[in-house]
């Protein structure tokens, strides 16, 4: 499981001409399932996109978390993180896991960041987004539940 994180001053996401999720300051996490992800993955994306500390304190280094700085989620699902495009022109995904498996897994990772008390907005599942991203920084993190 892949989640790449940006900070963030505000972004959304839109389907067609309507706006399905918003936030403020905070992150926004696009996510990519892969084949053989569990929930233990999941488990531990979001408590490692909530926890990480690419937030300034008042010194200017980066100590604050979203917990810490009360700040807001949008997650969007990004099947194309999983690209492989080592070999050709037009990327390969299949590492991909499966649709039904991966909204099940994106959908339990949006609980448990839902449960650590912070405002969290979504995408909408397969469908073509708008995702505007106001980069505050610019500060753009990739994070992996497995090793290379």
């Amino acid at each position: 499981m892949k989640v790449l994180v940006q900070r963030v001053s505000q972004a959304s996401v839109t389907v067609g001409s309507e706006l399905v999720g918003n936030i403020g300051r905070g992150l926004v996490a696009l996510v990519g399932v892969a084949i053989g992800d569990t929930e233990k993955d999941v488990q531990y994306l979001a408590e490692k996109t909530v926890n990480l500390r690419i937030f300034e304190d008042s010194e200017g280094k980066f100590n604050l978390s979203l917990l810490d700085v009360k700040g807001e989620l949008l997650v969007v699902s990004q099947f194309t993180l999983l690209a492989d495009a080592r070999k050709g022109r037009r990327p390969s995904f299949t590492d991909a896991a499966p649709p039904v498996v991966a909204e099940r897994l994106i959908d339990k990772f949006i609980e448990e960041t839902r449960n650590c008390g912070i405002k969290v907005a979504a995408g909408r599942f397969q469908a073509h987004m708008l995702v505007e991203i106001h980069n505050d920084g610019p500060v753009t993190i990739m994070l992996e539940s497995r090793p290379k």
